[in-house]
Parts: C-alpha cells; sequence; structure tokens
C-alpha cells in the first residue's frame, strides 16, 4: 500500500512554524487594537499611554530597568534554589516515612494556600528592615516551595511496584533503589514544578519588593512603584513588559531543559 502522507499543513515542521507565528499574530494585533482604542476615545496618556511611547520609554530607562530586573532575578533564582533543595529533601523524607509525611504535610499546605501579601509583612518585621534581602528570599520561597514538594512527592510514590520487588529481590541498598529507581520516576515530575515554581518564585519576589516599599529594595517591582508614585506611567508599563518577558523566558527555560533531559533520557 502506498505510505499516507501528511497534509502540508499538519507536517511537523508547519506545525512548530505555527506555535510561533499565531502568538505574534495575535500580540502584533492586540497592540493595533491597543492604539486604535487610545486614539478612538482619546485616553489620556496618564491612563493608558500609547505603544511607542511606552517603547520609548523602555529605550531610555534600559539601564536602569534592566539593573533592577537583574537584582529581581537575582532573589528569584535564589529563592528557587532553596525551594528546589528543600522541596526534594522533605518530599525524600516523606517517602522514608509515611507517619512524618502525615504530620509535616498539613503545615505545608497551610503555607501553600496562605496569601503572599498577607505573609510578606510579618516575615520583613521578623527578619528586620536591615536585612530586606533576606526577609525577600523567604518570601519568594514561600511562593515557590509547595508545587515543587508536591510534584516531588508525587513522583517518588509513582515507582513502579513490580520494579520495586525486583530491587528487594536483589537486595539493593537504599541509596541504589534511590538513584537507580526512585529519582528516574521522580525526575519528569520535578523537571515539571520547576516550570510553574519558577514563575511563583518571580511573583514571590515582586509581592515582596512591593510590600517592602523604600525600605530597601532595589528590584524592577519598586521601579514600578516609584514610577506610579511619580505618574510615569509609559515607565510603569516598560517594566511591566520586561518582568512579563522575564517570566515567558523562565518558564521556556525550563521547557527547554525538560525537554532535553527527557530527551535524553529516551
Amino acid at each position: 500500500m502506498p505510505r499516507a502522507r501528511l497534509a502540508p499543513s499538519w507536517r511537523p515542521g508547519a506545525w512548530k512554524m505555527r506555535k510561533v507565528i499565531l502568538p505574534l499574530l495575535a500580540f502584533t494585533l492586540m497592540i493595533f487594537l491597543w492604539r486604535f482604542l487610545v486614539e478612538l476615545y482619546e485616553i489620556p496618556k496618564f491612563i493608558l499611554p500609547m505603544p511607542e511611547a511606552v517603547a520609548a520609554s523602555f529605550w531610555e530607562n534600559f539601564g536602569s530597568l534592566m539593573a533592577a530586573l537583574l537584582e529581581t532575578l537575582r532573589v528569584t533564582f535564589t529563592a528557587l534554589a532553596g525551594a528546589i533543595a528543600s522541596g526534594v529533601l522533605l518530599a525524600l523524607l516523606f517517602s522514608l516515612s509515611r507517619s512524618f509525611e502525615m504530620t509535616v504535610y498539613p503545615f505545608a499546605v497551610v503555607l501553600q494556600v496562605t496569601p503572599i501579601v498577607s505573609v510578606a509583612p510579618l516575615v520583613l518585621i521578623w527578619v528586620g528592615i536591615d536585612h530586606v534581602d533576606r526577609a525577600l528570599v523567604i518570601i519568594a520561597w514561600l511562593a515557590a516551595f509547595f508545587p515543587i514538594l508536591a510534584n516531588m512527592s508525587a513522583g517518588l510514590r509513582s515507582v513502579d511496584r513490580h520494579l520495586d520487588d525486583l530491587f528487594t529481590l536483589y537486595g539493593a541498598s537504599r541509596w541504589q533503589r534511590f538513584w537507580r529507581l526512585s529519582w528516574p520516576t521522580a525526575l519528569p515530575y520535578l523537571l515539571a514544578s520547576l516550570k510553574v515554581s519558577g514563575g511563583l518564585a518571580l511573583i514571590g519576589a515582586v509581592v515582596a519588593e512591593f510590600v517592602a516599599g523604600s525600605g530597601g529594595a532595589t528590584g524592577l517591582a519598586w521601579r514600578i512603584l516609584e514610577a506610579g508614585n511619580r505618574l510615569q506611567v509609559e515607565k510603569m508599563f516598560a517594566g511591566l513588559l520586561l518582568l512579563s518577558l522575564a517570566g515567558v523566558a523562565i518558564f521556556y527555560s525550563f521547557s527547554v531543559l525538560e525537554w532535553a533531559v527527557m530527551r535524553k533520557r529516551r
């Protein structure tokens, strides 16, 4: 029988191009609609500036905005590293003791469901205004911690029971069981959680900087807050755009990492 051929629009290459072109077209349409509505309703620039005004402000303040973004990213990745270490370690302890998991896990859930905005002022008070950097990292860590813990715990619980019995039959040590069975099984769950926790760590850092205000925070959120106080709405939009791009970059960086690791494993 002749081999079936995919229609041109459904070929893998064409599909990948659509995944890039369609969002770009939607973004371009959104910019044109934004500009059209501002002109049509004559919206004041201190409420909604023109896209070109935002672009001009972005270019004029590029140096200060980038320096502030790097400070926010420093807090973000420090908190994310702490969330990975603590989440993985606690998930391993959960896998070793069911009683320990039942005792501690509810407290982790409490941390997850408590709004970060309500906790941030307390953290700043407890840590002290002289150590704002530490408070920012703790608040961002609180935002990023739970998805890693939950996904890693689920990954460790999803080990194939037949393989687990086989390792027992061959007298594998705890280290061999973890490194050759539990870790490979849980790794996809951990990589998937990083895409979520990376964005949450950035959100936590931004919330912490907003709460810290002028108490020593120098990140991008503080620049946005400062611009808002001065009614520099164009600069606010430029900062928000930079934050959005940073969040997208974090998500897709971890997506590429997940793809590379899983492709190598397969």
